[in-house]
């Protein structure tokens, strides 16, 4: 140890801490986050004051980036030269900043995550919105402070006109703390902020209606409004984005082409794991995926296989790729160099204080110099009044100094003013100059006037930070990049629906839509009916509701889980149309299949969901109630509504008031009728009791009602057209778990059972045939008929054909329906299909 030195024991504990807690602070304050004022880091700022110092403006030839980062590095930015590169090539993406800062010439990387050529190449230099950034950067508008050895000034915070912290966004990993703010829409924010400037005490709801939400530079689609909502009035939110894609046909193929991709998405590598995914078969339906980028966008093209469902694919894509993202929002910027959660009103409120104190410091620099000005101007134009004594008195002097004396003793001048008058050229003696000497100072007076009425009052102040905003909106406004979708789900938009009834329409490949029901018109018993869905081949209309708007719809699959969703988010379409494919609009699984939906009015209601019950039954003759309280709470990925024992499937579920009578009826024709009180309520996840024995392993239940109306009639119906309606009275009432008593007379002629319906004179029948034709007929025209007999035919059977489902609609009682009914073509009762 050297002479003079000592050890000073300290404990490790203490030192580690004070040592950490000074690193990590330096962190947080000089290098990862941004200053709430003008939305950059401090490398951002030494980079652009690093290229404003070096002249390299908008309207300069570029010069190259060694130069800069060489000026950068050695003047304000102590640290690696990578880190300074990195910095000015980001700040001249155009897929990481909405606004870019630096104009770049050469290779500055692409978004498929290629590195930039190396700085001895490449070339730059500032836009014209930096420039904006630092204007009246030396009106002494912000602070400075020493570089990292203490020779030169820097900037701590520019002076910015332009909202960068909003606009541009920021990220940036601290110590215990992150920042990720998403970049907007210039236009947008100037709006907001004028706005804000305008009512102080502005709602963030009103804020919104002018800054809708962020805007990425690559576009995409902002999906769902609740994250966007969240993020802007507490600072924190989750931010879905998608791809934009659509659906073209190529050469004869059916092609998912997208050409914008979310935020910081690295295209190569998404293309990549995605050819991952479709390898490893967890992704179906694509054959081969083909980037077409160019100099003129984005086109990334997903060839389909042939049997591919395009919206199902592009469903999978969003669920497992990265053309479905998420930007978790947490504004933390420095406010007064403390890192502080800010929501979108601070933020504005910090950029506007900010602007403000710019604008009073620009003012209070641009009085002094104009003051100064104007003392000189006065102590020329004394001496251009009194030119000749002037000459003369500064002739007989000896020198410079004597000169001035004699000029400030004679005329009563300050030593500034006379020493303006001995370094005054000659021609400023002609009558033109001293005329201009006056004018300028008469100008130089109304300038100072109009600088003491701004310090003087602040709404004029706000006038001239509003209109420099308003020309920053004027150079560098533009469209919105990012679509926002607002999720199905907004109180606005259900207002917007009429609470109309709706057919809704399942197919056996499990297509889905809901249609107005006035589209469906009534036919004579016999006929063969009208083409009810344009059907994919092989593929029939297989389920049938009908129900109002805002009613809620419960999905039940064979598999025993349940669904939630509002009939007003089902697609709509045509008569004619085939409908959207289940899977994107409820998570089910691709081996599962809806099999029965239930129609409810409001589930928030407690009273309504309380005196409610869902009963199941499955085709092995199992049934079971859960009380409609346990459906009230959706999932996203559905709830388990029964346990189904194996080789068993959940075949229907219907919803009653506790007090109804089931029947279920099997293939072989026979039919069971029990209290609905014989079954006790269960939870969820059991599995059932029995509802009825059946006559053999080929047998299996066809369909289960529910009854409250004791006055009703049991319809019937059989594979191969033929049906009969018979009183309630005809089937007794046994227990639960019987073999039932025949309900039709089951042969070849008839064929299997296929449906049973509780009807009365009100009703009308719907029935599908596998080919996808529909009829329509009221039940008032069938005859009531014995139990046990065979029914008459209810529509004509082509071929090989037979019925697929049955279903009954309200019958409606309106002229435009009276008279289709009256006017029914004569070729729809011989057997011609019409379209």
């Amino acid at each position: 140890m050297a002479e003079g030195e000592k050890l000073i024991p300290i404990n490790i504990e203490d030192e580690m801490k004070s040592a950490y807690i000074d690193y990590s602070m330096s962190v947080i304050v000089s290098r990862a986050l941004p200053d709430v004022r003008d939305g950059l880091k401090p490398v951002h700022r030494r980079v652009l004051y690093g290229m404003y110092e070096l002249g390299v403006l908008s309207n300069r030839a570029y010069k190259k980036s060694a130069r800069i980062v060489g000026e950068v590095l050695g003047k304000y930015h102590p640290h690696g030269d990578t880190s300074v590169y990195d910095t000015m090539v980001r700040m001249a993406q155009e897929w990481s900043l909405r606004y870019m800062l630096v104009d770049g010439q050469g290779n500055f990387g692409s978004v498929d995550g290629d590195s930039p050529a190396a700085m001895r190449y490449t070339e730059a230099r500032m836009r014209k919105i930096s420039e904006d950034m630092l204007a009246d950067i030396d009106k002494e508008t912000v602070d400075h402070q020493l570089n990292f050895d203490d020779t030169l000034k820097e900037p701590t915070v520019l002076p910015t006109r332009v909202p960068n912290l909003l606009i541009n966004g920021a990220s940036g990993i601290a110590v215990g703390m992150a920042t990720n703010m998403p970049p907007h829409n210039l236009a947008e924010v100037v709006d907001g902020t004028i706005a804000y400037i305008d009512n102080n005490d502005i709602e963030i709801d009103e804020l919104i209606q002018h800054i809708k939400a962020p805007d990425f530079p690559t576009g995409g689609i902002i999906y769902g409004y609740d994250g966007v909502r969240e993020a802007f009035k507490t600072g924190k939110g989750r931010i879905v984005m998608r791809a934009k894609a659509s659906f073209e046909e190529v050469q004869g193929r059916e092609c998912i082409v997208v050409t914008e991709i979310p935020y910081q998405v690295n295209k190569a590598d998404m293309i990549k794991k995605t050819a991952d995914l479709i390898n490893d078969k967890k992704i179906e339906g694509i054959s081969t995926i083909r980037d077409e980028s160019d100099r003129n966008g984005m086109r990334i093209v997903y060839v389909l296989k042939r049997d591919a469902i395009p919206n199902i694919v592009l469903n999978t894509l969003y669920k497992y790729t990265a053309l479905q993202s998420s930007f978790s929002v947490n504004n933390i910027a420095l406010v007064n160099g403390r890192p502080k959660l800010l929501n979108l009103k601070e933020m504005i409120h910090h950029f506007v204080e900010h602007r403000h104190e710019v604008v009073v410091r620009r003012t209070e620099f641009e009085l002094r110099k104009a003051e100064e000005r104007a003392h000189i101007l006065e102590g020329l134009i004394i001496a251009s009044d009194n030119i000749d004594e002037v000459i003369a008195l500064i002739r007989s002097s000896g020198n410079a100094e004597e000169a001035r004396e004699k000029l400030i003793e004679r005329f009563s001048l300050t030593e500034i003013q006379a020493r303006a008058i001995v370094e005054m050229r000659l021609r400023q003696l002609t009558g033109l100059e001293q005329d201009k000497l006056r004018s300028e100072y008469e100008e130089i007076k109304k300038f100072i006037e109009d600088c003491k009425d701004i310090l003087a009052r602040k709404e004029r102040r706000m006038e001239i930070i509003k209109d420099e905003l308003a020309v920053v909106r004027e150079k560098y406004g533009d469209e919105r990049r990012s679509v926002i979708e607002y999720a199905g789900g907004d109180l606005s938009i259900e207002d917007m629906i009429p609470d109309e009834q709706v057919v809704i329409t399942i197919s056996h490949a499990g297509y889905i839509k809901r249609t107005s029901l006035s589209e469906y018109k009534t036919q004579n018993r016999g006929g063969v009916g009208q083409k009810g869905s344009a059907t994919r081949n092989e593929d029939f209309l297989e389920h049938l509701f009908v129900g109002t708007n805002h009613q809620y719809m419960l999905f039940f699959t064979q598999k025993g889980k349940c669904f939630w969703m509002r009939v007003y988010e089902i697609p709509e379409g045509s008569k004619t149309s085939k409908g959207r494919a289940i899977q994107n609009l409820i998570n089910i699984e691709s081996d599962d299949k809806v099999k029965a939906f239930i129609c409810t009015q409001d589930l928030k209601d407690e009273e309504y969901i309380n005196n409610h019950y869902v009963i199941m039954a499955t085709k092995k003759g199992v049934v079971k109630k859960t009380s409609l309280e346990q459906y009230s709470r959706p999932r996203q990925n559905g709830i388990n509504a029964i346990t189904i024992r194996e080789d068993d499937e959940l075949l229907e579920a219907k919803l009653t008031t506790g007090n109804s009578h089931v029947m279920l009826a099997v293939k072989s024709g026979k039919a069971i009728r029990f209290e609905e009180e014989k079954t006790r309520p269960m939870g969820r996840n059991a599995s059932g009791v029995r509802g009825i024995t059946l006559a053999d392993d080929q047998d299996e239940v066809i369909g289960m009602i529910s009854l409250n109306d004791m006055d009703s009639n049991i319809m019937v119906v059989s594979e191969n057209g033929y049906g009969k309606r018979s009183n309630l009275e005809d089937y007794r009432i046994t227990n639960r778990g019987g073999k039932g008593v025949k309900t039709i007379s089951i042969t070849e002629k008839t064929g299997k059972l296929v449906a049973i319906k509780h009807v009365s004179d009100q009703d009308d029948l719907m029935i599908i045939n596998k080919s996808g034709i529909v009829i329509r007929l009221a039940v008032e025209n069938l005859r009531v008929m014995g139990r046990a007999t065979q029914g008459v035919r209810l529509i004509n059977i082509k071929g090989s054909d037979s019925i697929a489902a049955v279903a009954k609609v309200m019958h409606e009682e309106e002229d435009g329906m009276e008279d289709e009914l009256e006017n029914t073509d004569e070729q729809e009762n011989n057997g011609t299909t019409v379209d």
